[in-house]
């Protein structure tokens, strides 16, 4: 009898899985790939939750795949590695983020950017080039190429340097490539979530000045104190919005609920730049005459490369830059889901794969 497509690989694995769109997750039995010759097989400790894992769940984007096991921040210690491996060795601290592989022979390939080559495949929710699903991080093992493999620094805790590989490069990315990390430019971070305080973080350690962007004014004392931002604003309270108008050489947009642009836009200086990294649902609606009389750009980013993702996660670990973290156990997730969808968390859940995972077996 043919096996079942969460079993066609050799070596048993144990994770939890939402099984249709209602997103409930549960322990369930799968099957990773044995360690190829440029495989690095870790086990994982630790795995972030991000808010696109509540979409995918839930099939809120489309396309979901069930049984789906989520996560694309995960972290661990290395297991084995292929006869081939150069880069890693039994006992590394790594970690692997939001794709497991590309084509590595397109434009973007070429060019260090795998996260926009066509045949990128993601860590979990996709079809791997041998035709079995991907699944990611919510297991007790992962076995990946050693190209999509980071090394994490020992200074980092590994609980807190998970969603480096997300909502870390996320915003690194941007700040970088559109010349947003010269020292003494003023940045405004919209939106203090998962993404948003990572923006701070890096931010302010490129030597910014930063103004975060909220509705919530209760917020104001975290970003200011804590999180080290210069200035902050309530999006709602239309004085405070005009008495910032033409100060912002640019913008990192992290909201992925619906929102307007317009009121942004007003923020920035002459030749600013407004960089939309969340993902709302509803699409964007953009007045011409606000791009055109100041020459703004409104531009978008999505996670980074390999050699950019380890250039963040090197930058970060000089800099002491972690996220901050909830650590719960495996069977909390659908407790943190249904908090995540309210954002009620400060700001990233974590679940503590290899202390409670093997627990619920």
């Amino acid at each position: 009898m043919a096996k079942s497509m969460d079993q066609q690989h050799p070596v048993k694995a144990f994770g939890w899985a939402a099984r249709d769109s209602s997103g409930h997750l549960s322990p369930y039995n799968f099957s990773r790939r044995s360690t190829g010759e440029n495989d690095v097989a870790f086990k994982v400790l630790y795995c972030g939750v991000c808010h696109s894992d509540l979409h995918s769940i839930k099939n809120e984007w489309g396309g979901s795949t069930y049984p789906m096991v989520p996560g694309h921040e995960m972290v661990g210690v290395v297991t084995e590695v292929g006869s081939k491996v150069t880069k890693f060795n039994v006992g590394d601290r790594v970690g692997v983020g939001c794709m497991v592989w590309s084509c590595r022979s397109c434009d973007s390939c070429s060019s260090d950017l795998e996260n926009y080559c066509l045949g990128m495949i993601l860590t979990y929710n996709a079809k791997y080039h041998d035709g079995t699903i991907t699944y990611g991080g919510y297991s007790n093992l992962m076995v990946a190429d050693e190209h999509f493999i980071v090394s994490i620094p020992d200074n980092l805790p590994l609980e807190r340097a998970g969603p480096l590989l997300c909502a870390g490069i996320t915003v690194y990315s941007p700040l970088r490539y559109y010349g947003l990390d010269k020292p003494g430019l003023h940045v405004a971070v919209v939106g203090l979530g998962g993404l948003g305080h990572m923006a701070v973080k890096f931010a302010k350690a490129m030597g910014l000045k930063v103004t975060v962007i909220s509705t919530s004014p209760n917020k104001k004392q975290e970003a200011i104190e804590r999180l080290g931002a210069d200035s902050f604003l309530v999006s709602r309270d239309q004085e405070q919005l005009r008495s910032a108008i033409g100060t912002m050489d640019g913008i990192i947009d992290t909201v992925s609920a619906a929102h307007h642009l317009p009121p942004l836009l007003g923020l920035l200086k002459t030749n600013g730049k407004l960089v939309v990294v969340g993902a709302p649902e509803k699409p964007f609606e953009l007045p011409a005459f606000q791009l055109i009389y100041g020459r703004k750009l409104v531009g978008g980013s999505g996670i980074g490369g390999m050699k950019e993702t380890q250039e963040m996660i090197d930058f970060a670990s000089k800099h002491n830059i972690t996220s901050e973290v909830e650590v719960i156990r495996m069977d909390y997730i659908n407790t943190a889901m249904e908090r995540l969808a309210k954002a009620d968390v400060r700001y990233r859940f974590v679940i503590d794969i290899g202390n409670s995972l093997q627990t619920t077996e």
